[in-house]
């Protein structure tokens, strides 16, 4: 008995594909990997010797292109959590099997971070005289986590642990670093960031603190459960939360009380207050940047479908395929720097470090270097673009190819 011929994922339009439950994760992902190239774009062509987030310095236009991309690290962590629970239900619940393949992601996007991204997608060096431990380092680490976790607490009581330490760690803000003495070191990777110097000459800064994202993932894979319920029931519950996340960040940032150690305050003009409103704290993220970031993208895994084809269809290509997209765009996006350097200022010397660390370095950001912020804006525009035929044909293999290494990349 012949069976009717069932459509391959790559033949189905994107509405037809929609509905399916790990689509909408893919395409807020894949949203969110947009805007994250705009940052580090932002990083490399950018004329500005400013902080976006300083209301002393900045304008709306240069807030708003650095505020959009706090939305990127939430929702990494968020539906990296989300994920894990979809693989964990896929493999009927099997905590041994999942536990050894979060950590041995883990433990592997520990390894590219350090030895990979850091020396050779920030700074085109492996001197290895600056090393930055940023959103893959924390995913990493937060994978390895929640393979303990899940080994001993069922989802729910995940969720309720992570949930707790969002909305209980800011309690630890300011001076009680002190408390921890010799320590403290160790506690501001937990709580906070921090820099080491290992070995002579060489730094590490440790930007994305462990105990909040951590809770992050932990709150994903509870909510993992969500996606596996009938279409409608989910976007009623994921619309409502997102509401309710939105509500609670407007009372609480209104308030002042709790939730961010940098309360707003009136500036001199109706903008800069709305922006000092917005002005949320990221290293390390408070619980009203948590509200403020993951609010809205719950409402955007509710509504997924009502989004324009032109916009959804693109996304969801490079959701799929998020660790590829991430290890090509940064070198990417570098490389052009380094030619647009050579093309107008006849050299790049200061471009084959880490920026984060150019301030003091031999070879420091000459004066007058960087682009308006046009320019920055076109450049992203060029290097999503480019991006795209290579990502959808890696999402291609690996529809076509099932080897287990693919899940690794």
């Amino acid at each position: 008995m012949h069976s009717a011929a069932v459509p391959q994922p790559s033949s189905l339009s994107f509405k037809e594909a929609l509905p399916g439950r790990l689509t909408s994760i893919d395409l807020l992902r894949g949203l969110v990997m947009v805007i994250m190239a705009l940052d580090h774009t932002r990083d490399y062509f950018s004329g500005a010797t400013f902080d976006p987030t300083d209301l002393t310095k900045t304008s709306a236009l240069w807030f708003f292109t650095r505020w959009i991309t706090h939305f990127c690290a939430s929702v990494f962590v968020f539906l990296t959590g989300s994920g894990a629970y979809l693989a964990f239900a896929k493999g009927g619940w099997n905590c041994t099997e999942t536990a050894a393949f979060l950590l041995k992601r883990g433990l592997w996007l520990v390894f590219l971070e350090i030895a990979v991204i850091s020396p050779l997608g920030w700074a085109f060096s492996l001197d290895f005289a600056f090393t930055r431990l940023q959103v893959i380092w924390v995913i990493g680490i937060s994978m390895i986590i929640l393979a303990a976790l899940i080994q001993f607490l069922p989802p729910r009581a995940i969720a309720g642990l992570g949930l707790a330490l969002i909305l209980f760690h800011n309690l630890f803000d300011g001076p009680h670093n002190s408390w921890f003495g010799p320590f403290e070191g160790i506690w501001r990777t937990l709580h906070g960031f921090a820099f080491f110097e290992p070995f002579a000459h060489k730094r590490v800064a440790s930007l994305y603190a462990l105990v909040p994202w951590a809770g992050v993932m932990a709150l994903g894979f509870g909510a993992g459960e969500l996606f596996r319920l009938a279409p409608k029931r989910q976007r009623q519950i994921l619309g409502w939360a997102g509401l309710a996340m939105l509500a609670a960040f407007v009372a609480q940032r209104m308030s002042n009380l709790y939730g961010d150690p940098n309360p707003w305050a009136p500036q001199e003009s109706s903008t800069l207050t709305f922006l000092s409103v917005l002005n949320t704290t990221k290293y390390p993220p408070s619980l009203l940047y948590l509200l403020m970031t993951l609010g809205p993208a719950v409402l955007v895994l509710a509504w997924a479908g009502s989004l324009p084809q032109w916009i959804a269809s693109p996304a969801v290509h490079f959701g799929r395929v998020p660790l590829f997209y991430y290890l090509l765009h940064l070198p990417l996006i570098h490389g052009l720097a380094v030619l647009f350097s050579y093309a107008r200022d006849g050299g790049a010397l200061w471009l084959l470090q880490d920026p984060f660390a150019a301030r003091g370095s031999a070879h420091p950001f000459p004066p007058g270097y960087g682009y308006d912020l046009w320019v920055v804006y076109v450049v992203w525009i060029g290097i999503v673009v480019a991006l795209y035929p290579a990502g959808k044909w890696y999402g291609d293999f690996k529809k076509r190819n099932r080897h287990p290494l693919l899940a690794y990349l």
